[in-house]
């Protein structure tokens, strides 16, 4: 009898017509899955197999617009879901009614480290986010549910391992030896996803909430892509191969391909290839390695519509452009990917990043099917920005990032150069604000949406990666003599679940501060950067803690939450206190 290793995730729902939807599982040998839901609706697929695992993203049809229903996972017709003597409610598959203005939830957040505490009774780096949010959904069924969980990165921890996963990375190789203690290969990463996604609350959460996912940096190694002296040093490090291959292999089969819709499933040659394969694991190998050695190949990046909220979710490791001169956060290429899906619907025209466009009348482009409606503010109300390093960042890091990048491009000299370089590896100095180039087409991108005639209400650019959460608002005063139409916030909101250093707190906090700001103006002066032409400010936080964020869109409104885990005081476990509930469109 096959057996249910991991999952189920619940992925993808159609929002175009609230009938389908897409459910990943891990089984234990090759077999075949089934979702079966009460309401009759379900769905097969066979499982492939990579590296000795066999997994199955199962589409889901039949399912009604506007309904609930309770659903069971089958391997070989006997069933392993829900878990005998579950604790918790039925996992179900929630479905849109399209074409109404019913809100749409999502819950946003990054850097999760899984790492069960060895004390049962008392968790190092405080109570989990994720875990908590799961608890407070479970008790509480009439508590309004996340529409999508979105997850910006550092899902695992490649390079920061727990001590259970030490002591069994031990069994298999001398720790002693590169990488020591962090993954090596494909089977090491297996077990990093086991830890995370087992977790009884974040299994039962992620397979009743649908979720989005990109990397970020520790989902491979600390600081990933920093810059091309960094990628050549990893490079000529013998372990290194297999661990970019091994991560890139394992975030497409446990990541990327739930993020890809069923039209997108169905198109791509490599999940075709892998599920008609005996074994799919050299195919993988071989689009991992050519997926490595040129950012352009293959694009991790992807876009999401539910009703009308655009969710554009950005790769910022794995496409950059790393040569010393020519850096970009993005290539080229996917950059007018990026600015193509921005402007769709909105009535302006997708130019070229780093150019404004500030749109024509009479030229809208179409929207995605069933996006549009007549008489409607272009194909979309809300543009939600994913991506897991902050465009808007405390001032002090920003200008530092900007010297950094000048001096490192030989604006100074060689000396200063060589300077640089190390304290960019040293100091994480790899954010928008260190590829200048970028964070000016972005900015032009995010201006030229908000500024078209079919402009959304609101453009959220959602962050993580910097361990504490805060909103900031751009001034538009300087950069253009129309500033856009859209209200504009920088959301960031990370950890979910990890350590919240001192050090941590008091360097975001004078980042934040006039003092920061003074001090980077002398870095900016050093580094001979010119001024930004765009300001902004900080409007709420700083944050710190495990947190998540929620944002709440309706019509051309949005509300946004930020609730953070806290041990309960009673000894009861963890629940979730809200530190800010704000309108800020509409």
């Amino acid at each position: 009898m096959a057996g249910l290793r991991l999952g189920p995730l619940l992925r993808q729902v159609d929002w175009e017509t609230g009938t389908g939807a897409t459910v990943w599982v891990e089984a234990d040998r090759a077999c075949e899955a089934e979702v079966r839901c009460a309401d009759g609706a379900g769905g097969t697929a066979r499982t492939w197999q990579i590296a000795g695992h066999h997994y199955a993203l199962i589409p889901v049809t039949g399912l009604r617009p506007d309904t609930e229903t309770a659903y069971r996972v089958l391997l070989d017709g006997e069933q392993v879901w829900p878990l005998p003597d579950s604790p918790f409610p039925d996992s179900t598959i929630r479905t849109p009614a399209p074409g109404t203005d019913a809100p749409v939830r999502v819950a946003f957040g990054s850097c999760r480290w899984a790492a069960p505490p060895s004390d049962a009774s008392h968790d190092p780096v405080g109570p989990d986010a994720l875990d908590t949010l799961a608890q407070a959904l479970a008790g509480a069924p009439e508590r309004p549910r996340p529409d999508v969980l979105v997850l910006l990165g550092d899902q695992v921890y490649a390079d920061e391992t727990s001590a259970e996963t030490r002591r069994w990375l031990a069994t298999r190789r001398d720790l002693s030896e590169p990488p020591g203690e962090q993954v090596a290969d494909y089977e090491e990463y297996t077990r990093l996803y086991y830890e995370s996604w087992l977790d009884p609350e974040v299994r039962w959460l992620l397979s009743t909430v649908p979720s989005c996912m990109i990397f970020d940096d520790h989902d491979v190694i600390d600081d990933w892509n920093t810059s091309e002296a960094w990628q050549r040093r990893m490079r000529a490090t013998p372990w290194w191969r297999e661990r970019i291959l091994s991560g890139l292999m394992s975030y497409w089969v446990h990541q990327h391909l739930g993020n890809l819709s069923p039209t997108e499933l169905a198109a791509d040659p490599l999940y075709a290839q892998v599920r008609t394969a005996e074994d799919g694991t050299q195919a993988l190998r071989e689009f991992a390695t050519r997926a490595d050695a040129d950012p352009s190949y293959t694009r991790w990046s992807y876009r999401r519509d539910f009703g009308r909220t655009r969710l554009l979710m950005v790769d910022t490791r794995a496409a950059r452009v790393l040569e010393e001169g020519r850096r970009a956060m993005l290539s080229e290429k996917e950059f007018a990917w990026v600015r193509e899906q921005a402007m769709e619907g909105t009535g302006g025209h997708p130019g070229h990043p780093g150019q404004e466009h500030p749109g024509h009348p009479g030229q809208e482009r179409p929207g995605a099917p069933g996006q549009e409606r007549p008489g409607a503010f272009g194909g979309y109300d809300h543009l939600l920005l994913g991506t897991s390093l902050p465009w808007l960042l405390p001032h002090f890091v920003h200008d530092v990032e900007a010297w950094n990048a000048s001096v490192c491009g030989g604006r100074r000299g060689g000396r200063w150069a060589r300077i640089g370089e190390d304290l960019r590896q040293r100091g994480d100095l790899e954010h928008w604000a260190a590829f200048p180039e970028s964070f000016d087409a972005l900015t032009d991108t995010i201006a030229a949406v908000g500024g078209a005639p079919g402009a959304p209400a609101t453009i959220s650019v959602l962050s993580g990666d910097v361990h504490h959460a805060y909103v900031a608002a751009p001034d538009w005063s300087r950069w253009s003599s129309r500033p856009p139409r859209s209200q504009v916030r920088q959301l960031t909101c990370s950890p979910v679940h990890n350590s919240i250093y001192a050090s941590i707190r008091l360097g975001f906090r004078f980042g934040w501060s006039a003092a920061g700001r003074a001090l980077g103006r002398l870095f900016r002066r050093h580094g001979r950067v010119p001024g930004s032409r765009l300001t902004w400010h900080k409007t709420g936080g700083p944050w710190f803690g495990n947190q998540l964020m929620t944002l709440t869109l309706q019509g051309r409104s949005a509300q946004l939450r930020l609730d953070q885990a806290r041990s309960d005081a009673s000894g009861g476990g963890a629940r979730l206190v809200t530190a800010l509930e704000t309108d800020w469109a509409g």
